[in-house]
């Protein structure tokens, strides 16, 4: 949902599109590649990079990559002083690398990700400063004529405000997976699957794609109001 908006986001504002997806042993791998598809059909996008890896996986520790542990239920009240089980260790910066990497070979201005401020709550790799610090990096470390920015559109936003985005953008969200669980369906309970039924029921918009229950969240706090 997310890295789709961001998507829209980046055509709105001028760019042709390159599509970096990466299939890292997540729970949910085959579902988010298929959307990643549909996705590059619906918006015809010529260039399609799938990149298929398992060291996340081998290295585990999150119950995103290894099936010894178990996706926790969402915590609505969590102020995010923990970090969650989901957390796969360090993510962000391989997977910004991989992206920087294609974006220099093919001459890309910008890589866009779609991180954002529920994230960072609890994420230390989608904090506001770790992408300052990497396209920091990217400018020491690719070829002087490289101009590379890392834009992150939606990161001091909620998840409520980008699926409002979505919606004016016209985005296809039933072309898109947010289920840390189960690849059909979506299991509803899961932190990801609960922020994203939050944001289309405080928007008063039916989340399109299919749910194995589907709470109601609006009387959850909205972390970025706090």
């Amino acid at each position: 949902m997310d890295s789709a908006t961001t998507a829209y986001e980046a055509r709105e504002r001028g760019y042709d599109l390159h599509f970096l997806h990466t299939s890292y042993g997540q729970n949910t791998e085959s579902k988010e590649f298929a959307c990643a598809e549909a996705l590059r059909e619906e918006m015809d996008v010529a260039d399609f990079l799938h990149i298929e890896t398992d060291h996340l996986a081998r290295i585990g520790a999150s119950s995103l990559t290894d099936a010894s542990m178990a996706v926790e239920d969402a915590d609505m009240d969590d102020d995010g002083d923990e970090i969650p089980s989901s957390y796969v260790p360090f993510r962000n910066a391989n997977l910004l690398s991989m992206a920087v990497s294609y974006a220099e070979a093919n001459g890309c201005e910008a890589v866009f990700v779609g991180a954002h401020s529920e994230d960072y709550a609890g994420y230390p790799d989608c904090r506001p400063e770790f992408f300052a610090a990497f396209e920091r990096m990217v400018d020491v470390g690719t070829k002087p004529e490289t101009d590379i920015s890392i834009v992150v559109p939606f990161v001091e936003d909620s998840k409520t405000d980008i699926a409002e985005r979505g919606a004016e953008l016209g985005v296809p969200y039933d072309l898109t997976w947010s289920c840390y669980r189960d690849e059909a369906p979506a299991c509803g309970t899961c932190d990801s699957c609960a922020f994203r039924l939050q944001a289309f029921q405080r928007l008063g918009i039916e989340d399109p794609i299919a749910y194995e229950e589907r709470p109601d969240y609006t009387g959850e706090a909205d972390p970025a109001d706090a």
